[in-house]
C-alpha cells in the first residue's frame, strides 16, 4: 500500500498548517519551513506558489499521493455540473473516502490512524471484511468492526478514543461506540470538510 511515510511535523511546518492534531503544538513552537536554508520565514507567493501550496496541504491532509489525487480532480471536474463545482465535489470525494469516514466518526483520533485501522482490516463493509482505505462510501453503506477485532486492546478503550477524537457532528453519517458501526445516511456538505480550505485554488492549479 503506497504512502507518504514522511515526518507529519515537517509537513505541517512547509504548508503552515496542522495537518494532523498534534502539529498544532509543533507549529506553536517552530512555525518556519523546515530545512537549514529557509530561516523559517515565508515571503510574498506569486499566485502559482499560492495554488501549488493549497494543493498540497489538501493532499497532505487527506493523506494521497500526488496521482492519486490528481485523478480524483480530474474525476471531480468530469463529473461536476448541475450546480456542483469541481472543487466542491472533490471535497466531498475525499470525505468519502473509508479511512476519512472512520476518522469522521471518532474511531481513531487521527486520519493516518484512520488508515492503519481500515488497512490492518478491522473493519467490516456491508459485511464483507476490507483493507483498502481509499474506498469511497455511499449511502447506505455500513461500517461495524470485526468480532475478532472487538476483542482487542484498542477497540477495548475505544470510549477513550471518542473522547479524544472531538468530532463534530455529521449529518451524513452516524456513528454507534457501543455497537461500533457507522452508517453512512447521506452526502457530505462543503461546510462539513475542513472549512479553512481553498478549494478554487486548487481547481486552478489543475487548470494550467
Amino acid at each position: 500500500m503506497a504512502r507518504d511515510r514522511s515526518s507529519i511535523a515537517k509537513q505541517s511546518r512547509r504548508e503552515g498548517y496542522a495537518l494532523h492534531p498534534k502539529a498544532h503544538k509543533i507549529l506553536a513552537r517552530k512555525s518556519g519551513i523546515p530545512g537549514q536554508h529557509a530561516h523559517g520565514r515565508r515571503g510574498k507567493q506569486s499566485l502559482y506558489a499560492t495554488q501549488l501550496r493549497e494543493k498540497q496541504k489538501v493532499r497532505r491532509t487527506y493523506g494521497l499521493l500526488e496521482k492519486q489525487f490528481a485523478r480524483l480532480m480530474n474525476e471531480a471536474d468530469r463529473a461536476s455540473g448541475h450546480g456542483i463545482l469541481p472543487g466542491e465535489l472533490l471535497l466531498q470525494f475525499l470525505e468519502r473516502r473509508m479511512d476519512n469516514a472512520v476518522y469522521r466518526a471518532g474511531f481513531a483520533t487521527s486520519r493516518r490512524a484512520a488508515r492503519q485501522l481500515v488497512g490492518h482490516g478491522h473493519f467490516m463493509l456491508n459485511g464483507r471484511r476490507v483493507d483498502i482505505p481509499s474506498i469511497r462510501l455511499k449511502p447506505g453503506d455500513e461500517l461495524v468492526v470485526r468480532p475478532k477485532s472487538i476483542k482487542s486492546a484498542y477497540f477495548a478503550t475505544i470510549d477513550d478514543v471518542v473522547n479524544n477524537s472531538a468530532q463534530p457532528v455529521h449529518s451524513w453519517l452516524k456513528s454507534d461506540q457501543k455497537k461500533l458501526t457507522v452508517s453512512i445516511t447521506g452526502i457530505p456538505k462543503r461546510e462539513e470538510a475542513e472549512v479553512d480550505i481553498n478549494e478554487q485554488l486548487i481547481v486552478e492549479y489543475y487548470s494550467r
